[in-house]
């Protein structure tokens, strides 16, 4: 009942990811709305949107909701705003968030090599690669293999983690900041048209007796 008369291909599923049908600007119009419109009071729909954002800027790719999710519930927050608040995180602005990571977690750390992004993208799908091999080899003959694994994790995974914790943290303010007075003028908003529609729905009835 609830399915798509077209199904979407794998091809435009993908492309969705880069520019959404609609453009931009109406998917980050529906997320805004969709978040305005949660019940739940201004500041824990806030905090859910802070956890949501912070979890953006760390390099746990993949489980991103289930850390916005946990970060949410460790803050108070609401999960679902959490949730939508990791749209933050897509491939338009992973890069930026990757290059700033990176070259903060780099100069605190005392890192003197740049990491290039292609150099990163690979990096990241060597380390999956060969995490998948090691687990294969739990259960076959194969012999597991750490090095890749390691230099990924000291030279990228940790300087990116620990670059990300203050923009992360400092967007995550900015967005709670910006959350609380948005949610709840809108919220103010839409009980007075309820209240006015009441009224008005009141004034139409005819009154018995």
């Amino acid at each position: 009942m609830f399915r798509r008369r077209n199904p979407k291909t794998y091809l435009r599923l993908l492309a969705d990811l880069f520019y959404p049908q609609g453009g931009w600007s109406r998917a980050v119009s529906y997320i805004l709305h969709r978040v305005r419109r949660l019940p739940d009071p201004p500041h824990r729909i806030a905090r859910g949107v802070a956890a949501g954002v912070m979890v953006c800027f760390t390099p746990f790719f993949g489980l991103h909701f289930v850390l916005a999710t946990l970060l949410a519930l460790a803050m108070q927050g609401n999960l679902i705003a959490a949730l939508l608040a990791t749209f933050l995180g897509n491939p338009v602005t992973f890069p930026f968030i990757a290059a700033l990571a990176l070259e903060l977690g780099n100069w605190m750390l005392g890192a003197e090599r740049i990491i290039m992004l292609h150099e990163l993208f690979a990096a990241f799908r060597h380390a999956f690669a060969q995490s998948g091999r090691n687990l294969r080899a739990i259960f076959t003959d194969d012999v597991a293999h750490w090095d890749q694994l390691w230099q990924f994790f000291s030279g990228i995974f940790w300087p990116y983690l620990v670059g990300g914790i203050i923009p992360g943290v400092i967007a995550g303010v900015i967005a709670y900041y910006l959350t609380v007075p948005a949610v709840a003028a809108y919220q103010k908003a839409r009980i007075k048209r309820l209240k006015a529609r009441y009224k008005k729905r009141r004034a139409l009835t005819p009154s018995k007796g």
